[in-house]
């Protein structure tokens, strides 16, 4: 009952940030049909969906993109779809026969997504590329990481997901929106370098403003200082500090002992940070994780335990708000945001590649004269 039902939408089958610009939107409620390739269709057991978790929520067919029959299924099914994903180079959808012109010309109301690394233009437009080269390029990977040391990737979130994920999903719903007003489609060009230099505005407002410097892990930040840091524990494990404002840093220095110590009342005087990221990480190695968690409880330190992937869905308030659930056997994030009237659901497991062809085309109008000429071609599968 998503704020998205009734909205369709055809996936077409990719990595990384389509599947979960996909994935957010079929949560929200709308029916997305994931179109893979014919040739990865095997035989499967659906008492056991795959584990992939990006792939839930969605019905897969399996079509052959260069067979015509192929491509003029997708067509046909464009004429009824409301939005289409894609996540090829530039370039590639048109060569199929599938482009947004022709697409469009079908159906003048779909929104047509397109995913990308470096966008549908510019000199690098058609240059491979992984998360970690676009997020380099907008100028968000060199600024993360500790002083002296080698910029660090954050896992792929800030290209891949945040970047570029996030951003189809918000472009597709923004393009829905105006659709109700114009009645007319349009295409939605998101590129992971767009995302990524996007997640930096503060960073870039505060370097203007002469309160961000160029050089890595000497800000506030950035780990550059005392008070915004991850610290070991005595048991090998982590917590972090993130006593920014003063009355925060204040109880930090009474939670451990440190409000009487001289050295440390001039919390943003950026010259001591290093002797005092030095005491705090002898400090923090004195007890355990959970001792130190035992401490800050109650108290507005901003100090938390650095939790591992298996740990998080454990901890008392991701269970209270239901951060993550169980569904079909394996822990996974809860949809999100959360919509006070409509909120989204989990629509179903993954599912294989092709494991609701016959269904969905069927749903899409098609006879069962058609399907059956369609397989016998080999046009899907």
């Amino acid at each position: 009952m998503g704020p998205l039902m009734g909205v369709k939408i055809l996936e077409i089958a990719g990595i990384g940030p389509g599947p979960f610009a996909a994935m957010m939107l079929a949560d929200m409620g709308a029916e997305v049909v994931r179109i893979d390739r014919a040739a990865s269709v095997r035989a499967h057991d659906p008492e056991h969906p795959p584990q992939d978790i990006l792939n839930r929520g969605r019905r897969s067919i399996g079509v052959d993109l260069k067979h015509p029959d192929g491509v003029a299924t997708v067509l046909r099914m464009v004429g009824g779809a409301d939005a289409l994903l894609e996540g090829f180079r530039p370039g590639v959808m048109e060569r199929l026969g599938l482009g947004p012109e022709l697409c469009l010309a079908r159906n003048p109301r779909l929104v047509y997504g397109r995913m990308t690394g470096f966008g549908q233009t510019g000199p690098l437009a058609q240059t491979a590329g992984h998360d970690i080269n676009y997020i380099s390029i907008a100028g968000a990977l060199e600024a993360i990481g500790r002083q002296g040391e080698a910029p660090m990737p954050p896992l792929n979130l800030v290209g891949d997901f945040g970047g570029g994920g996030m951003l189809l999903a918000f472009g597709v719903a923004c393009a829905l929106v105006e659709r109700s007003a114009s009645g007319k489609g349009q295409v939605v060009d998101a590129a992971m370098i767009d995302g990524a230099a996007l997640l930096m505005t503060m960073m870039r407002g505060m370097q203007d403003a002469g309160v961000w410097r160029d050089e890595r892990g000497t800000n506030k930040l950035d780990t550059g200082a005392h008070f915004y840091n991850v610290y070991e524990t005595s048991d090998g494990k982590y917590v972090s500090v993130g006593s920014i404002e003063p009355q925060f840093y204040a109880e930090l220095l009474r939670r451990t002992g440190l409000d009487g110590d001289e050295q440390f009342s001039a919390q943003m005087d950026s010259s001591a940070w290093p002797v005092l990221k030095d005491r705090l990480a002898a400090l923090f190695r004195s007890r355990t994780r959970d001792e130190w968690c035992a401490i800050m409880d109650g108290a507005d330190v901003c100090c938390t335990p650095v939790l591992s992937m298996r740990e998080a869905p454990a901890h008392a308030h991701n269970q209270a708000r239901g951060t993550f659930v169980e569904f079909h056997g394996q822990t996974q994030p809860a949809p999100g945001p959360r919509l006070s009237r409509t909120p989204g659901a989990i629509a179903g497991p993954s599912a294989f590649p092709g494991q609701h062809t016959d269904e969905v085309l069927a749903s899409w109008g098609f006879s069962e004269d058609e399907i059956a000429q369609l397989r016998e071609t080999k046009a899907v599968r």
